[in-house]
């Protein structure tokens, strides 16, 4: 790994300032929106950064047309549902190209609707940076056609995307996964991190998701767990991270429910997972920042029959968690079924995970109980992620990103060098 290169100076247009266009729909994306967002005000303070984003996006000087954050829903009825608020969007975004045509169109993940922003963009002429592409190697493949006709340029988070996406004819560079940024930026409550490390019994931190469905789908399963694991540790502290006050809301009803002594925190996560022994998560991009923390982890992502059935004919990976994927090597094998702890490479799979419709809390509790109990289990899985923290755990991405971009905007073509 080189170390991190100094602001480029590109020399942009004197016509008018540059103006992009982003379009992100996840928390995520609205966080990773912002820091990219800075960073290109950072190096041209003139830059418009106009779209749709989230309160982040804003902060750090987006002109929102639209909170699409509003919007983050899943599953096809889900989205059946906020059809016409799309379309609306949609309608407006084109309009927008028509009328002002921004220097590029800058989207982040959220691709059921950004694949129909890229259509519209590249109609009109735009050039389309995909920043964070959403994981079309891991689930329906076909949609690489997609890429290869809307995107021009696709800036890659993990390192197996890049040469994924170009073999399939994509135009895609590897700039670093975004989330790293965040993490080293974040300034942590320390005193919260203190009282919490400082209280009897180990912790458990449990990470519903950041989505209102994640949550009502996830954390029953977690706090069936946090029962049997009580009974095995009843020294076991237990804390819940919420990422809304109304996911927090429905997180104190099902607590009461459970009769355990569980506390519920809004807006620490990153705390929890400092302070926490062990975690039980849902996957996602939570699973890199666990990674960070070096926090042993079972995932967890609970989804309905129906929904079940269906994934098997669009999933093409063995792990639904990016991490796994990354200690596992990448995404070529033969063998895509779920996560079994009696796996002979079970010990490579650095956070066991159940991608499931079944019951799943005991398997979540063995785990929890196997570190809580076992310091030399714990320590060795610690060991594991913290070496493959240093393999892949470096900032910069949404500084390379900055630069690509404006390189972009300034001369029509990427830089001539690779920015990683």
């Amino acid at each position: 790994m080189t170390q991190e290169k100094h602001h480029a100076t590109i020399d942009m247009p004197q016509n008018k300032p540059p103006t992009i266009f982003f379009s992100a729909g996840e928390p995520s994306g609205d966080l990773h929106g912002a820091n990219l967002i800075r960073q290109l005000k950072e190096r041209c303070p003139e830059i418009e950064a106009v779209g749709y984003g989230g309160p982040l996006m804003a902060e750090a000087g987006c002109r929102l047309h639209a909170d699409l954050t509003a919007l983050a829903v899943m599953w096809f009825a889900r989205v059946l549902m906020n059809l016409h608020k799309f379309y609306r969007l949609l309608r407006r975004a084109d309009r927008y190209f028509r009328d002002h045509r921004p220097d590029a169109v800058v989207m982040i993940d959220y691709p059921g609707f950004n694949w129909w922003i890229a259509r519209k963009a590249k109609a009109r002429g735009i050039p389309v940076v995909y920043y964070t592409p959403p994981q079309i190697w891991a689930w329906a493949r076909w949609r690489v056609k997609k890429m290869r006709r809307f995107v021009d340029h696709a800036l890659c988070s993990l390192p197996f995307e890049e040469e994924w996406l170009r073999r399939h004819g994509c135009n895609a560079t590897f700039v670093g996964h975004p989330f790293f940024d965040e993490v080293r930026r974040h300034e942590y409550d320390e005193r919260f991190i203190e009282e919490q490390k400082s209280r009897p019994g180990p912790l458990v931190a449990i990470l519903p998701g950041s989505r209102g469905q994640e949550v009502s789908h996830n954390l029953r399963w977690f706090l069936k767990a946090a029962q049997i694991i009580r009974e095995r540790q009843p020294d076991a502290r237990f804390a819940v991270a919420s990422f809304k006050p109304s996911q927090a809301e429905t997180a104190k009803k099902l607590v009461e429910q459970s009769g355990l002594p569980i506390e519920i925190h809004l807006g620490k996560t990153p705390e929890l997972m400092r302070a926490a022994d062990c975690a039980m998560s849902v996957s996602g991009s939570v699973s890199l920042e666990l990674l960070y923390h070096a926090t042993p982890t079972v995932i967890l992502y609970w989804i309905s029959r129906p929904a079940y059935f269906v994934q098997k004919f669009f999933r093409k990976v063995k792990y639904i968690t990016l991490v796994n994927l990354l200690s596992a090597g990448g995404l070529e094998t033969d063998d895509i079924s779920p996560f079994d702890p009696a796996q002979p490479d079970a010990d490579r799979v650095l956070f066991p995970e159940y991608l499931t419709c079944e019951d799943k809390s005991s398997r979540l509790a063995a785990h929890i109980v196997e570190w809580l109990t076992d310091p030399s289990a714990r320590a060795k899985r610690v060991e594991a992620l913290t070496a493959l923290k240093r393999q892949i755990a470096h900032g910069g991405a949404s500084s390379r990103a900055a630069e690509y971009i404006l390189h972009v905007v300034a001369s029509g073509r990427p830089p001539a060098v690779d920015v990683y």
